[in-house]
């Protein structure tokens, strides 16, 4: 029997590990014919079912903050199809790093919207993910840093939204998580529902391939679940500080993951702007003394 104490970091361990091999499936639906935008909305509207069967009395709470949650759909539901997107066009190591450019948005976002001083710590934790960013983007031959292409782009936008979204789920602190799940969920699938259009793939074709794949698409559904059940019960019993240091265990999953699974091996110019883009993170939950 695991002692009480232990269970939250667990939980996080267990959602960042998820979250860190979570692109492999997406993968593997994409060499079988079904893109991201299908994968996507196949596995995150298999998860807003199973939510929804769980939890459906969260739904009222919808009507607490009805127009922030729609917004926090829209953001987050851009940004998790924006870094699905990017994974399977681009490496998986850099697309993660510059989704983790999130310090760099989310101090000057909190600063604006939500009136928290900038202070020490926030400057720092900017300048940090900056030279982060700048390290791993550095192009010689344009004489400054640089997405190289859309998967670089597609990280940086998911790591711009997802950073919106942490700033709009702290206006909206009086609605249940569960609650807030279900708006991603729903938000997520509605992003990539609305893209399906300028898909490769038709639905005829999509039709038989999902079927085909069906225990692959439910299997990524109900793990989508249980991570974002897992990383609730332990942020909400930890102290922020701990829970980012624990969270930042994605990123050796991830590193292994892609190393193990893809072949793809990360330069020592992208390991150094990993470590400074981390390092922000870290600083930025750093919380003041009182």
């Amino acid at each position: 029997m695991v002692p009480d104490r232990f269970l939250p970091p667990l939980a996080l361990l267990a959602g960042a590990s998820v979250w860190g091999v979570i692109w492999y499936p997406y993968r593997l639906l994409n060499a079988a014919g079904l893109d991201g935008l299908w994968s996507t909305a196949l596995t995150y509207g298999t998860a807003l079912v199973a939510c929804t069967l769980l939890f459906a009395r969260h739904w009222r709470d919808v009507l607490r903050a009805p127009w922030g949650l729609a917004l926090l759909a829209a953001v987050i539901g851009w940004s998790n199809l924006a870094y699905v997107l990017g994974v399977l066009e681009g490496e998986v190591m850099r697309v993660l790093l510059l989704f983790y450019l999130a310090p760099l948005w989310t101090v000057p976002l909190a600063w604006f919207l939500l009136g928290e001083r900038l202070g020490v710590r926030g400057a720092g934790a900017m300048a940090l993910a900056l030279a982060g960013a700048a390290v791993m983007l550095w192009r010689p031959e344009l004489g400054a840093p640089w997405p190289a292409g859309r998967a670089e782009w597609l990280g940086v936008a998911a790591g711009f939204l997802f950073a919106v979204g942490n700033v709009l789920i702290r206006r909206i602190q009086h609605v249940h998580e569960v609650t807030k799940t279900l708006a991603i969920f729903a938000g997520v699938t509605i992003a990539a529902l609305a893209h399906l259009a300028s898909s490769s793939v038709g639905a005829a074709a999509a039709a038989p391939l999902a079927l085909a794949n069906a225990g692959l698409v439910i299997g990524v559904g109900l793990a989508l679940v249980a991570m974002s059940l897992a990383l609730q019960y332990g942020i909400t019993r930890l102290p922020a500080n701990r829970a980012i240091v624990i969270l930042l265990f994605e990123l050796v999953v991830a590193a292994i993951a892609s190393w193990l699974l893809a072949g793809e091996v990360l330069h020592f110019r992208d390991a150094i702007g990993g470590l400074l883009i981390a390092t922000a993170t870290l600083v930025a939950a750093i919380e003041p003394k009182p």
